[in-house]
């Protein structure tokens, strides 16, 4: 006896197409959809340099139309809001790769990137984040994301002025962002460099804050100089803040090696102790 079965070209197309449907709604909740992945060919980089790599972008089950691909270098710095201190991420830099991709089903696409980095990035020393997030915008679809954190080390010149302070004795002790409207820079924050005097100004100043300002050929250095208070007097003085000194100085690429960095530091602070 043949037993024949109910299995027409008809049913298979509508099982074909349920498949096919059931993919793409699993891809638009990220199942199966589309990945990302930034590969750096080096993560340690320095303010005003160049950051190099190559996005891979995976296929999922289904194809899919990418709409936008994208680099944001970002870090977070800190504000003040209504007596409590919030973290924000700044977008340093908005870099497209690419317009429009429709990516097939495991179909692999590689697309290297070369990205010029600002002068004003922050060093990420302590716990201050440096990192490109990268991203795919695909329509009705939860959009894939990748997060690659960096090393940004001292530029030359910054390296310069942290080993002057170190030679005159202060340690650093403090690093932070904070979001400020007064120095006019690129982005809303500065990064601050606090030390603490062990040396022969340990006695005469409670902190040294340093702010970098680098441009593509010379270095300002913004220091506030904190006077230890001294009796009556000093206590007020610290008390409303006049005992803080402000001062500036320039270090240029063209004379890296020949001034005398350390002196002209030493310099500035025995004129404020003054």
């Amino acid at each position: 006896m043949q037993v024949k079965l109910g299995f027409t070209e008809h049913s298979f197309n509508l099982i074909v197409s349920s498949t096919s449907m059931f993919k793409n709604l699993l891809a638009s909740v990220g199942i199966g959809a589309a990945k990302v992945d930034t590969r750096l060919f080096n993560n340690s980089v320095i303010p005003g340099g160049i950051l190099e790599g190559e996005v891979y972008i995976r296929g999922g089950d289904v194809a899919q139309d990418i709409q936008d691909i994208y680099l944001k270098l970002a870090t977070e710095y800190q504000r003040e809001v209504d007596d409590s201190t919030v973290t924000e991420e700044c977008v340093m830099v908005n870099y497209r790769l690419l317009e429009h991709l429709t990516i097939q089903p495991k179909e692999e696409v590689v697309i290297p990137f070369s990205l010029n980095l600002p002068d004003e990035m922050p060093l990420t020393f302590g716990h201050i984040p440096v990192y490109v997030r990268t991203g795919l915008d695909i329509k009705s679809a939860i959009n894939p994301r990748d997060r690659d954190y960096l090393e940004v080390r001292t530029h030359p010149l910054m390296q310069r002025v942290l080993l002057a302070i170190e030679h005159l004795g202060f340690h650093l002790h403090k690093v932070d962002c904070e979001y400020t409207h007064y120095f006019g820079g690129a982005y809303p924050f500065v990064q601050e460099l606090e030390f603490r005097p062990t040396g022969k100004y340990r006695h005469s100043l409670d902190e040294l804050e340093v702010v970098f300002r680098l441009t593509a050929d010379q270095l300002e250095v913004l220091l506030e100089i904190d006077k230890r208070a001294r009796g009556w007097k000093g206590w007020l003085e610290e008390a409303f803040d006049i005992d803080e000194r402000y001062a500036r100085l320039i270090v240029k690429q063209s004379d890296l090696y020949e001034t005398d960095v350390e002196a002209l530091i030493d310099q500035i602070i025995q004129s404020h102790l003054s």
